[in-house]
């Protein structure tokens, strides 16, 4: 059987009652563990999912970040709510979903980035995605403020083809991203 490919929308696009369906989708992918902070983070860019008559089966988006870097500010297409419905994973329309947000990535920003569980990133790193070799840390409202948990699980990848920001002169291992509230990664 063929699967679906992904379709793509930026969140203005999108209806509220399937804006609604999608978060609801993602609170029961999550758990219960995807907050109001978790949904606002993946909102305002563009949506990727597939669905069949039963519902959403996958969905992830691409929303812009700012991330500073050896003293630029690059713009970072920065990956949210991915997740596949029980009983359809292993199937690939993690991946399928991860190519269409890909596609966006390259098209638009200096690089892709991502805050991966445990669990995810064997999906990443098959397509490519890296852990941040270095340093991450938060532009907070009170100064720079570093993450040393988000290391190892902050994934990046370059945008067709480009190389990564280069890590191998002094102060250049840090990745400064903008502040949000609720998770910053």
């Amino acid at each position: 059987m063929t699967q679906p490919m992904p379709s793509t929308a930026h969140t203005s696009a999108l209806a509220p009652a399937f804006l609604d369906e999608i978060h609801a989708f993602l609170d029961t992918a999550f758990e219960g563990r995807f907050d109001a902070h978790d949904w606002d983070h993946t909102l305002g860019g563009v949506h990727a999912w597939v669905s069949d008559d039963s519902g959403l089966l996958a969905h992830g988006s691409v929303i812009q970040r700012r991330a500073v870097h050896a003293g630029r500010s690059l713009r970072v297409g920065y990956v949210e709510g991915v997740a596949v419905r029980a009983g359809h994973r292993r199937r690939g329309l993690g991946g399928r979903i991860m190519a269409a947000l890909e596609e966006v990535v390259d098209g638009a920003y200096a690089f892709g980035a991502l805050a991966a569980s445990a669990g995810a990133v064997p999906l990443y790193t098959g397509r490519g995605w890296t852990a941040w070799p270095g340093r991450i840390a938060v532009q907070g409202p009170e100064g720079v403020v570093r993450l040393p948990h988000e290391e190892g699980s902050t994934y990046v990848r370059g945008t067709g083809g480009a190389p990564l920001p280069a890590t191998g002169e002094p102060g250049s291992d840090l990745l400064v991203f903008d502040w949000r509230d609720g998770d910053v990664m």
